[in-house]
């Protein structure tokens, strides 16, 4: 079957995904038919241009040795390594670099939205319980009806006023749960600029990163 990776196991329905790299994966039962898995693909053949055309759009970082990622608004050149964070570098393993990357900005982003998160709450007399690093994609952070606040690692890829917006809008939250004029009213007594910030965020595409 060209260009499906079909995987069986002993599982009763089959199921479909198109991976970030652009590839159609399909799992199936040990008995099915490669008929008809072929139809059920076929069935759903516009679905897979539409996740496909999606993959191909997404932002793609390179990560050779050299390249430059910007973090936090530093940047921070790529060399090969034992993974780590340093002064103005990233040490990645010669393999498995995307992987060892997600787990770098995960301890990363912990570190620095840490520290964001309790200067605006000392500042503005905010209470929260704790924060946390997610890999959610779709949104930049959230906040529960208990304190606790949890962001995506990609946030570290914003720039620090976006990322501020974001620690400042989860704090908000722990006054008031819903985007109501209340709600507004607080953000904006922090940050006045905050519709620019808002609107700089939403037309950001580190969300599509890793």
């Amino acid at each position: 079957m060209e260009e499906i990776t079909l995987i069986r196991s002993r599982r009763k329905t089959l199921t479909l995904a198109v991976t970030r790299e652009g590839k159609v994966v399909v799992r199936a039962p040990l008995g099915v038919s490669e008929d008809y898995v072929r139809s059920f693909v076929s069935k759903h053949e516009r679905w897979i241009k539409e996740r496909l055309a999606q993959a191909q759009a997404r932002p793609r970082l390179s990560l050779n040795d050299g390249d430059a990622l910007v973090l936090f608004g530093s940047t921070y050149y790529i060399k090969e390594g034992r993974a780590r964070i340093s002064e103005g570098e990233i040490f990645l393993p010669r393999e498995g670099r995307e992987a060892a990357l997600r787990n770098l900005l995960k301890r990363f982003a912990l570190e620095v939205m840490r520290q964001i998160t309790s200067r605006i709450a000392a500042r503005y007399g905010f209470s929260y319980r704790t924060v946390r690093i997610s890999s959610a994609r779709g949104r930049w952070g959230s906040c529960n009806r208990e304190g606790v606040i949890a962001y995506t690692f990609r946030i570290a890829f914003l720039s620090p006023p976006l990322a501020e917006y974001v620690a400042v809008h989860e704090l908000a939250h722990t006054v008031v749960f819903n985007h109501s004029a209340e709600f507004w009213d607080i953000v904006d007594s922090i940050l006045p600029d905050r519709k620019e910030r808002r609107k700089a965020l939403k037309g950001s595409n580190a969300m599509n990163f890793l």
